[in-house]
């Protein structure tokens, strides 16, 4: 069978299994399937995507070598396919996705400096898809992170790092872009979680508390989302001592 046709087998099969959440099995065909065909944007961008939902099953606070060097390949396959389609939007928003994970293992001022980035990015998928929910919760949140730093780190990073994108972070972006996303994909538990998150930040305990209260009825669809859910409840604990009886 000519190279092509096996490719192109391989990445149905990734992509079927990406759909079932079988990341193991789609990863081994999505890697066939760039081995195959180095240039394909939908392989690249699939396998950034599988690797950085594996990466994800391990927490963000626990040291994980292996998880870390998922997040460095991961990035490397969403640049291939930005660049076999610089008009696709799932890879400007899967490169994004990668560079934000893999900042996690950069210095603090490696991930200023590639905050940047991640925004052209995000930015660059709405352009192409304005429909594109994923992106505007990166972009969203991207918001959130720079506003949640404190004064003094973003004193440096505008004035010593050369950051001065920063100065287009704000709060009121940071909610507009997930109440997008939300809109989008309101069965998504994983936005309403970081809106809640972004609404507390801003002491809208009851606008919070609202999120909250739809993500507890939510069925789960992702394999993160049983996380997500255990990480509302907890923030639904500490909203509610702010409410009044």
């Amino acid at each position: 069978m000519p190279a092509t046709l096996v490719a192109q087998d391989a990445l149905m099969l990734g992509t079927r299994a990406m759909e079932g959440h079988d990341f193991q099995t789609a990863r081994r065909h999505l890697e066939e399937a760039t081995r195959l065909e180095p240039a394909s944007y939908e392989a690249n961008w699939r396998l950034a995507a599988v690797l950085l939902d594996i990466g994800k099953q391990v927490p963000e606070e626990r040291r994980d070598p292996a998880r870390d060097s998922l997040y460095v390949v991961a990035e490397s396959y969403a640049r291939r396919a930005t660049a076999a389609k610089p008009d696709g939007a799932d890879g400007h928003f899967i490169l994004a996705n990668a560079i934000g994970r893999t900042s996690l293992t950069k210095s603090k001022k490696e991930r200023i400096q590639r905050a940047a980035e991640i925004r052209a990015e995000a930015l660059r998928a709405i352009e192409i898809d304005p429909k594109h929910d994923g992106a505007y919760h990166v972009l969203g949140r991207w918001h959130a992170e720079i506003q949640r730093l404190s004064a003094l780190e973003r004193f440096f990073a505008k004035n010593f790092m050369g950051a001065a994108i920063f100065n287009e972070a704000s709060w009121d972006e940071a909610e507009r872009l997930l109440r997008v996303a939300v809109d989008l994909r309101p069965q998504w538990v994983y936005h309403r979680l970081d809106l809640a998150l972004i609404l507390a930040d801003r002491q809208k305990w009851s606008e919070a508390k609202a999120q909250l209260d739809v993500i507890a009825q939510l069925p789960p669809l992702e394999p993160m989302d049983a996380t997500y859910k255990r990480q509302a409840l907890a923030l639904a604990t500490r909203v509610a001592t702010h409410l009044k009886p």
